[in-house]
């Protein structure tokens, strides 16, 4: 055989092999499976009318909410005063949903077509347009009618904050935890207004019908709350999970003006009191563990001092709460209340499950070990701990919320006491 025939074969025999490994390579990719394409629609823009409208609202100037102006309606409870909070409730409700629904609209466009914001964007123009276009009402026949609704209303959105955390948690890439810390700041504290304006109207609706109602409430306030009953109940349910988790929890002591009262809402203190508590029964326990195993567990002490009757001193109630569990260290004491910030970890969540996912405790670490980001000490996954437990606060489904400190924040923060104004009404 010739040297260019051998040549010739040799180049048939390779052009036949690469046909073959094209040919093959096209079929497995053509047997394969194609994974699923989604195209996320973007969502529809606000109509004329209702742009319009929420521009009107959002650029009104917002009223601090305070626990006078919530009792002013109901002391005293007459039908006049009822009709006087819907109007207000018609007044400052979509107000807050204005602002709420243009905040939502700002999101980074992509943020702005996951499904889950996006719903949750629509079920406030809808909640928005209902309240903002009521009309007025003049009697207590029509106030039922639209407390009725309204209740109907707060109740839809019960579970607005963790829908959008599973947003958010697809699409944490496009956004800094910065940014999410800060939206979800203003997002909870327009929440708890919103629902403590319509709560306490449904509250006082429901009172004036009402001939055997507790005097010592005026709607959703506790004229005569007494923190320590609130301490008690919320000491025994952390007490408990404190026990089932780690296997033992300090005693409870309440000492300074134990049976000294104020005007609060109790739904907010008893939320506050039960993230704090579970902080300090944590660190105590686990403090005690590895540093005093021999000793019996240090207390939880709880001093409560009302305002001073003192001219010029600060008149606040004031609920000190302390343990023995270490304390934080200089370096974190700027950060414990971020959501992003934990001293906790990832590991010291897997160390105490009880196979659903963290234990009762889970989420629950200083400053909230369910943090925003991905990593490390400090940096674990807020939305999937939102998204996979849940709490309930009272103020609806919160679902796993871990915020801890920062939540508590918020709610203290939230509702300015004027005792002043108090004792004087």
């Amino acid at each position: 055989m010739s040297l260019a025939t051998t040549s010739a074969l040799a180049q048939a025999v390779k052009t036949a092999n690469s046909r073959f490994r094209t040919a093959t390579t096209l079929s497995s990719l053509t047997s394969r499976p194609r994974r699923p394409q989604y195209f996320r629609a973007a969502p529809q823009p606000a109509s004329p009318e209702l742009s319009e409208l929420l521009s009107k609202y959002a650029s009104l100037t917002l009223r601090p909410l305070s626990l006078s102006t919530l009792l002013s309606f109901g002391r005293p409870l007459t039908p006049e005063s009822v009709l006087a909070s819907v109007n207000c409730a018609l007044l400052e409700i979509p107000h807050r949903l204005a602002t709420r629904v243009r905040s939502l609209e700002a999101l980074p466009f992509i943020v702005g077509t996951n499904p889950y914001v996006a719903n949750t964007l629509n079920a406030y123009r809808e909640s928005f347009r209902w309240v903002a276009t009521h009309p007025p009402i003049t009697n207590l026949a029509d106030n039922a009618k639209f407390t009725e609704q309204l209740t109907d209303v707060v109740e839809s959105h019960a579970n607005d904050i963790p829908t959008m955390a599973k947003g958010f948690q697809e699409c944490s890439r496009y956004m800094s935890p910065t940014q999410i810390s800060s939206f979800l700041d203003n997002a909870i504290r327009n929440r708890i207004s919103v629902r403590l304006i319509a709560e306490q109207h449904i509250a006082l609706s429901q009172e004036l019908d009402n001939a055997d109602a507790d005097p010592s409430h005026v709607g959703v306030v506790d004229m005569e709350c007494s923190p320590k009953a609130m301490i008690k109940m919320c000491g025994s349910f952390v007490s408990e999970l404190c026990e089932a988790t780690l296997g033992a929890s300090p005693p409870l002591v309440i000492d300074g003006q134990a049976d000294a009262t104020f005007a609060y809402v109790p739904v907010h203190l008893e939320y506050m009191l039960t993230e704090i508590l579970k902080n300090a029964f944590r660190a105590t326990v686990e403090h005690h563990s590895k540093h005093h195993p021999s000793q019996p567990l240090a207390p939880v002490t709880i001093t409560l001092s009302p305002p001073s009757q003192i001219k010029n001193t600060t008149p606040y109630f004031s609920i000190r709460i302390r343990d023995e569990g270490g304390g934080v260290s200089q370096a974190n004491m700027a950060r414990i209340f971020s959501y992003a910030f934990t001293t906790a970890g990832r590991g010291a969540e897997e160390e105490f499950d009880d196979g659903s996912g963290g234990g009762p405790y889970a989420a629950q670490h200083i400053g909230g070990s369910a943090a925003i980001g991905s990593g490390g000490s400090g940096e674990a996954n807020l939305f999937g701990e939102i998204t996979g437990k849940g709490l309930q606060t009272g103020l609806g489904t919160i679902a796993g919320l871990g915020y801890g400190l920062p939540m508590s924040q918020l709610y203290a923060r939230y509702v300015e006491i004027e005792v002043k104004k108090l004792v004087e009404c």
